[in-house]
């Protein structure tokens, strides 16, 4: 009889201070179950660069005037295109910019005013969809 107290007793103990885990496990499961998203809410554009030098000055830019939220700067890409004629294979900098979708003109717009390319690459593709909380942040960092 003791033994059956002793396990009825450590299964209700366990059950209690479990609680406040499983709690929290089911919000956080809720909590990402329901946000909603708006597929093409956001974007993320592709700008290519030179350089390192231009690629930084170009992200800071673009962030501080809140064209976009984040800036990825990839290093060493090599780009192999076609340019007056001529085949051209360079290596470049590729920015990688997340955006509110209705931001890209302006970005657009500030890569072409500060870009040292006569045709400076500005391309987006809209963001289906994502991480919920991330996507929240975006918006969040690039009023409308």
């Amino acid at each position: 009889m003791r033994g059956a107290l002793r396990v009825f007793c450590l299964t209700v103990l366990s059950g209690v201070l479990m609680l406040p885990v499983l709690r929290w496990i089911g919000l956080r499961a809720f909590s990402m179950a329901t946000q909603t998203y708006s597929s093409g809410t956001h974007s993320a554009a592709f700008v290519t660069c030179p350089n390192d030098t231009v690629a930084k000055e170009l992200a800071r830019g673009i962030v501080e005037k809140k064209l976009a939220a984040c800036v990825n700067i990839i290093p060493q890409i090599t780009s192999v295109y076609e340019w007056q004629g001529k085949l051209e294979e360079d290596t470049e900098v590729l920015l990688m910019i997340k955006t509110r979708s209705s931001k890209v003109p302006a970005l657009a717009e500030y890569v072409r005013s500060n870009h040292p390319y006569e045709v400076a690459e500005v391309i987006s593709l809209p963001i289906d969809q994502g991480n919920p909380p991330y996507l929240r942040w975006i918006g969040d960092a690039v009023p409308e």
